[in-house]
């Protein structure tokens, strides 16, 4: 059997916007929403210059159905490149990409083979000796251990499944085509290109079964590198399995302790010197940063303030680290002192007391936990969890931003 190498990549999300990012800067806005784009494209070209033997997508090529044809055309416009470089190209659909979900359509070439979404077939590579075995989604919601049914291992070739699946399951990722590691080894398979989970993750070396990961992170839920994984064989065995990252942007979450801050000015020095060390660690890509301020500090009613001001002066901060850093946002979870008097607010009330008392009032509690859910309805759908599970944090946000105007009117 020949020596080949091929590239598994899985969720390319192609049409997702990245969330959670400030609207305040467009051409920024504008490139991170093309990261992911440009991550495909970076992927195309390395496997057209490392002669890849094929290419395998496992599902969510798309991030849902499209609003034009735009997106449809610049997959297809990338798939050419592979066709002209006589790489072939197999495709699972997913849940995001399912046969339901995508009604829009745009002839791709005919090295791009996707599987049927009726039942597992078997697809031949004929001169490598290579079987791949699949199915696609039908619609988003397929609830089947689908790798029961997958055909029996070709003898004397080379083996892929190629499943979008959950697996084992994965808390921040819904549960579809539900499958256990040992289902997947019974097939008796070379290697299993899982898509659907998006972070790297190894589920078994012998044989190989893998989520290479989404090629680009979308949101601060999706942090750290990404992209595909290059795998190599000879003699009908994997040899060897490595990483191949391409995204263009990323997300980081940076907690910063300011217990010793006495000011804003001071917050914000410690916030900058916790930056400095992520300019070499997003290696030349965008970066978006959430920066969570912690700690006990006099500063704490200050810093809440005015959070415009303060997150503009981060913004900043970031700025003189390095121009491609970038405030994505600002989590207050400080905390004041607890012995000794805040200094400038008048004691005939206390104001901190008073507020207090308010947050843990039961119908106070009943009536903004109405309102949060009410608001909630009506908002896009965002990486950062349910409002109302939040009310604890946001009514410490808010007393804080009411003691620190107390503050700085009775300066």
């Amino acid at each position: 059997m020949t020596r080949f190498t091929f590239i598994h990549a899985a969720d390319l999300h192609l049409g997702s916007p990245l969330a959670g990012l400030s609207a305040r800067n467009a051409e920024i806005a504008q490139r991170f929403a093309s990261a992911g784009r440009r991550a495909f494209e970076d992927l195309v070209g390395h496997a057209i210059e490392a002669r890849v033997a094929f290419l395998i997508v496992a599902g969510d090529v798309y991030d849902g159905d499209w609003a034009d044809h735009s997106i449809g055309l610049f997959f297809a416009r990338q798939v050419a490149r592979l066709d002209r470089a006589g790489i072939p190209v197999v495709l699972v659909r997913g849940n995001h990409d399912a046969e339901s979900v995508i009604t829009k359509a745009i002839t791709l070439p005919d090295a791009v083979r996707t599987f049927s979404t009726k039942k597992p077939e078997t697809l031949r590579l004929d001169h490598l000796k290579v079987a791949l075995h699949g199915q696609s989604f039908p619609n988003r919601a397929v609830d089947e251990n689908l790798s029961l049914a997958y055909p029996a291992a070709v003898p004397g070739w080379f083996n892929v499944g190629v499943l979008h699946t959950s697996c084992t399951g994965h808390a921040q990722h819904a549960t579809y085509a539900p499958c256990s590691v040992a289902d997947l080894r019974a097939r008796g398979y070379d290697y299993w290109a899982l898509g659907h989970i998006h972070e790297y993750a190894e589920l078994s070396q012998d044989p190989w079964i893998l989520f290479p990961g989404n090629l680009q992170g979308r949101s601060i839920r999706e942090c750290g590198p990404k992209g595909a994984v290059v795998v190599e064989v000879g003699d009908g065995q994997v040899t060897a399995v490595r990483r191949l990252i391409v995204d263009h942007a990323r997300f980081h979450s940076l907690t910063v302790a300011v217990d010793a801050a006495e000011s804003e000015s001071e917050a914000v020095a410690l916030v900058e010197a916790a930056l400095r060390p992520l300019a070499a660690l997003a290696e030349g890509r965008l970066l978006a940063v959430r920066v969570h301020l912690t700690g006990v500090t006099a500063a704490h009613d200050r810093l809440a303030a005015d959070r415009e001001n303060l997150t503009a002066e981060i913004q900043a901060a970031a700025d003189r680290v390095h121009e491609d850093i970038w405030l994505e946002k600002l989590r207050i979870d400080t905390a004041r002192p607890s012995s000794g008097p805040r200094e400038n607010v008048v004691d005939a009330i206390d104001p901190a007391t008073l507020l207090a008392k308010i947050d843990h009032d039961p119908e106070f509690r009943a009536r903004a936990t109405a309102a949060l859910a009410e608001i909630a309805a009506k908002m896009p759908a965002t990486e950062d969890g349910d409002l109302a599970a939040d009310l604890d944090t946001l009514c410490a946000e808010a007393e804080a931003m009411i003691l620190g105007r107390l503050t700085k009117r009775a300066c």
